[in-house]
């Protein structure tokens, strides 16, 4: 499950975000293409496409990559509208875990009033040492809620101060969420859009989320496939993962807060330090600085701890170790990363 939960990342920046830095790359993708659509970047972009009608266009094709399922990864191809189950085991009504504001996350998404989290049950990935297992890996958990509920949410959110409406694990429920914020948006939401995952997404659904989402906030997990395999039930998690990044950075470029410093547009990149480098921070560093920026922001995260079934897992069995998250601080910084969240 993406991060966000009931162990929260620490924030406060090694470095102050850049209020109008692009970073050094141009923010294109593998084929070169330029984010859909200019806007007045400290304006929501959904706003422009519910406007022009494309939002609601967009709810219908991410509805289609939901009949036979490859909103993730995954591909699965499970028939979810008929009600058959794929790898997340998530029906086809969006069920939510809880939401309010959040207090936990990263300083440019907290702010001073907290990040409006909404936090989705299931997940697509099936991670052994899962933080918010008993919210990820049970399909029956929390509530049921409609268009209209999830939408009268995001609104309260926003009526409550939120500076953001920070979708958590929203992957599986991508058309459910693409049609309750067009709802939300035609009754005035009108504050930034955080996609919260675990990186593990389909370049095909990314895209319907060009022009819609305004800060990603992916969790970076592992550079090596067979851990992805043994870990998450996927191995091909490293190269899934990189694909998602650079699209990624394509939509939104490199962080950008206002004079308050609350991000209102940019990719923040969330990696947790595993024990005995399960993660391969070094070798997602490099990729990171050389295929996207070096001023890509990102939170080495330093918090992990035996959770799940990681007790069958060795090394995961213990905590982290204080030298081995200064070692995987070191590798960010000798790749080249210059935005480096503590």
């Amino acid at each position: 499950m993406a991060g966000g939960g009931k162990e929260p990342a620490t924030s406060a920046g090694e470095r102050r975000p850049s209020a109008d830095g692009d970073g050094n790359k141009p923010a294109t993708g593998d084929d070169g293409r330029k984010p859909l659509i200019d806007v007045d970047e400290r304006k929501p972009s959904y706003l422009a496409l519910r406007s022009s009608g494309e939002l609601a266009s967009r709810v219908e094709k991410a509805r289609r990559l939901m009949e036979e399922c490859v909103l993730c990864g995954h591909a699965c191809r499970a028939r979810r509208l008929e009600g058959e189950r794929g790898v997340c085991r998530a029906g086809e009504t969006v069920r939510v875990s809880s939401y309010g504001p959040h207090f936990g996350e990263e300083r440019p998404l907290v702010g001073r009033r907290g990040s409006g989290t909404i936090f989705f049950t299931s997940c697509n990935l099936r991670c052994v040492f899962c933080q918010n297992w008993d919210i990820s890996h049970d399909p029956e958990g929390g509530q049921e809620v409609g268009t209209e509920k999830l939408a009268a949410i995001m609104l309260s959110l926003q009526a409550r101060g939120c500076h953001n409406v920070n979708l958590v694990t929203p992957t599986h429920y991508l058309p459910q969420i693409l049609a309750a914020l067009d709802a939300a948006a035609a009754q005035g939401l009108e504050i930034p859009l955080v996609y919260n995952c675990g990186g593990y997404e389909a370049l095909q659904a990314l895209k319907l989320l060009d022009g819609v989402v305004d800060i990603y906030l992916p969790d970076v997990k592992y550079a090596d496939p067979e851990v992805g395999l043994r870990l998450s039930g996927a191995r091909d998690y490293p190269k899934v993962v990189k694909r998602a990044l650079r699209e990624m950075h394509r939509q939104v470029g490199v962080l950008k807060t206002d004079r308050e410093g609350v991000a209102y547009r940019g990719l923040l990149v969330r990696h947790l330090v595993l024990p005995g480098g399960l993660a391969g921070t070094a070798e997602l560093c490099r990729f990171i600085a050389e295929e996207l920026s070096p001023e890509t922001h990102i939170n080495i995260m330093d918090q992990y701890r035996p959770c799940h079934r990681a007790h069958d897992y060795p090394p995961l069995d213990r905590p982290v170790r204080r030298a081995e998250v200064e070692e995987a601080k070191e590798a960010a910084r000798l790749a080249g990363l210059r935005n480096l969240h503590r």
